[in-house]
């Protein structure tokens, strides 16, 4: 054979749709990586601020001032309160302004949600405090535990359980067909994936807690969390896979790691992330497990009811769609069999005479 036939038997035009699209991938990953992670900066942090009369509000001002708009200041009527807020994750840090009159401030700050945005707080009030002659102690009211570098170890065991969920998906595809034949065997498919989710669910959530000491926190609240995210990835797969064939694989990674794993605010929390992935980052399964794993490991699980919405939502929606994407595959080739000249018809006609 002529080479340009050996090159066209060797790649068909659906392989060439296929590499292109591996192609576009790849070329999707690059942006998205570098694109939220290239200059990290605060943006609109949230900034709780304590002062003594009436300064409280001259401080604000001062803050929401500042080049780049780096902070989101709002007044906040005692320490207390402030401390009350950052651990229900509703402000990231908060200013307690000398309640002497000194020129002596403490910033409390969280590295339990990401060692970069604490540096970065800190960096930002240390410039300022120098530009007012005060001086700024900082303190850390939800500490990251002594094995978790730079608050890093919830979002990678998010990314392990989003791994496992998308690839055991992608498995049952590629040993018994990306569409399920009918309901009850996309129904075994969604029965399957939610074992799987259970076990590696328990098993990631033992080796970050008890077997590394990584993450503090409620082992039974990470099993659970693990469950949840597993199944919520791996559905989606199914979906995506019964609605676009082996294409379907190739999607799910657009949602997850493509998407997903940038704007999940591990290595960068939110408000160091570009607009757009900060947009995003909650929406998605690595985004909303990733706020969910640190609430659990060092905020007391608070602030945890939204996030479990969205991947619960995730979950039912992809489970659903399997389910009725798989009945509707079923009753397409139903009706093929019936037609005349259709499958039926032509086992028939091969069934010999008696």
């Amino acid at each position: 054979m002529r080479f340009a036939d050996e090159l066209k038997n060797a790649v068909t035009p659906r392989a060439a749709l296929l590499v292109l699209g591996a192609l576009a991938l790849q070329l999707l990953f690059i942006t998205s990586y570098v694109g939220a992670l290239h200059h990290p900066e605060p943006r609109d942090v949230k900034v709780a601020v304590v002062a003594p009369g009436g300064a409280a509000e001259k401080f604000t001002e001062q803050l929401r001032k500042l080049p780049g708009s780096p902070l989101d200041p709002r007044v906040s009527d005692s320490e207390a309160a402030a401390r009350d807020d950052m651990l229900n994750r509703d402000i990231d840090a908060a200013l307690l302004v000398d309640p002497k009159g000194g020129t002596s401030d403490t910033l409390l700050v969280a590295s339990g949600q990401g060692g970069s945005e604490t540096r970065a707080l800190e960096q930002v009030f240390t410039g300022v405090a120098k530009s007012q002659q005060r001086t700024v102690t900082f303190e850390d009211v939800a500490p990251a535990s002594a094995k978790d570098a730079n608050g890093l170890s919830s979002f990678y065991l998010v990314v392990g359980w989003c791994v496992g969920g998308y690839l055991c998906a992608a498995i049952l595809a590629i040993s018994a067909g990306a569409r399920p034949a009918n309901g009850k065997r996309a129904a075994i498919r969604l029965g399957v994936m939610a074992l799987y989710a259970v076990v590696s669910g328990l098993l990631g959530a033992v080796i970050a807690g008890p077997v590394l000491n990584a993450l503090p926190g409620s082992v039974l609240g990470l099993w659970g969390l693990g469950a949840l995210t597993v199944f919520a990835v791996g559905a989606l797969t199914l979906a995506l896979q019964g609605i676009f064939g082996v294409v379907g694989i190739g999607l799910a990674i657009l949602i997850i790691v493509i998407a997903g794993n940038p704007s999940a605010g591990g290595a960068f929390p939110g408000p160091m992330l570009p607009g757009f992935w900060q947009a995003i980052g909650p929406a998605l399964p690595p985004g909303a497990a990733t706020w969910v794993a640190r609430s659990i490991a060092y905020f007391k699980g608070n602030s945890i009811t939204g996030p479990l919405l969205v991947l619960t939502a995730w979950a039912v929606v992809s489970s659903a769609l399997t389910l009725a994407v798989a009945s509707r595959v079923k009753s397409s080739r139903a009706g093929a069999d019936n037609e005349p000249g259709g499958a039926t018809e032509v086992r028939s006609a091969r069934t010999p005479l008696g």
